[in-house]
């Protein structure tokens, strides 16, 4: 039996590595932008056409607005599904945004997973990204094949709209211990301490995670080559805050980090989100040098 046909709508840098890593897998591979620019795919005029060629829609754009546009109209997403397919919604979106496409999944018959990932391109372009889905365990099981092949773990987080409740979390701990790491380059840096004496340690520190410790080394040698645009941990950080709100969290670090990214994004938004530390040097530099 032949693999289905899969099916991107938004095929920027994380879907290309999945796509990639999907078509050495034997599948093939279909997708859309609005922009029209694909590479390594066949590419197809809108998510309407997505949906009625693809057995398997794979869902990996920006925000809840890029969202939705593809989602509704004669030519969006909905209006060439039918209850045969499986949907994956792998972008990184508001709470309220998964239960609103649960519900349109629940309409109108067709399965879904909201499925984001954890990792940047690195682990995209290895095929280990941690897999984050909510939905039925039928579902999940339906959707595994698929899974595996883009990442090396999956874990159930629960029912649907789980999964984009457990990435902010995650989203959040990364924007608030990369504000927590740049704080101390800025005391460090500030203190006295030398440059390369700085970086050295706390690249072998074992509190700090291997994704931060690839910040450090762009912040050490100036360069903020995008894995993770600031601009979306900035989103990121902001739908938490919102998110947070409603449910009645503290979060008073994420916060701080919150407004930290966001006042980054105004000069770094397609760079990487590590220039925050790059711009805390900055801030000192006057001092460190005195």
């Amino acid at each position: 039996m032949p693999n289905p046909t899969i099916g991107f709508i938004g095929y920027g840098a994380m879907a290309q590595p999945m796509g990639k890593n999907l078509q050495k897998a034997g599948y093939t591979v279909l997708a859309y932008t609005p922009s029209g620019r694909i590479t390594g795919a066949t590419p197809l005029p809108s998510p309407r056409a997505i949906a009625e060629q693809a057995d398997i829609i794979i869902l990996c754009v920006p925000n809840d607005a890029a969202e939705q546009a593809s989602l509704h109209g004669e030519n969006g997403l909905l209006a060439g599904l039918n209850p045969d397919k499986l949907v994956l919604d792998t972008s990184t979106v508001s709470p309220d945004q998964a239960d609103a496409l649960a519900k349109l999944a629940h309409e109108h018959g067709f399965a879904l997973l909201d499925a984001p990932m954890s990792g940047s391109t690195p682990e995209a372009e290895k095929g280990e990204l941690i897999m984050l889905v909510g939905g039925t365990a039928e579902t999940v099981e339906r959707a595994r094949p698929i899974l595996d092949v883009i990442g090396k773990i999956t874990i159930h987080a629960g029912p649907a709209g789980s999964a984009a409740r457990l990435k902010l979390v995650v989203n959040g701990i990364m924007g608030a211990t990369l504000n927590v790491i740049s704080e101390g380059v800025s005391y460090g840096l500030s203190a006295g301490i030398k440059r390369h004496v700085l970086f050295e340690t706390l690249q072998n520190l074992a509190v700090i995670s291997p994704h931060h410790k690839r910040k450090l080394t762009m912040a050490e040698n100036k360069s903020f080559p995008s894995q993770f645009p600031t601009r979306l941990m900035s989103k990121d950080m902001g739908l938490l805050m919102e998110a947070g709100r409603k449910a009645g969290a503290f979060m008073p670090a994420m916060a701080v980090a919150d407004q930290a990214l966001a006042l980054s994004n105004n000069n770094h938004s397609d760079e990487d989100y590590a220039a925050l530390i790059g711009a805390m040097e900055r801030s000192v530099a006057n001092i460190a040098h005195k």
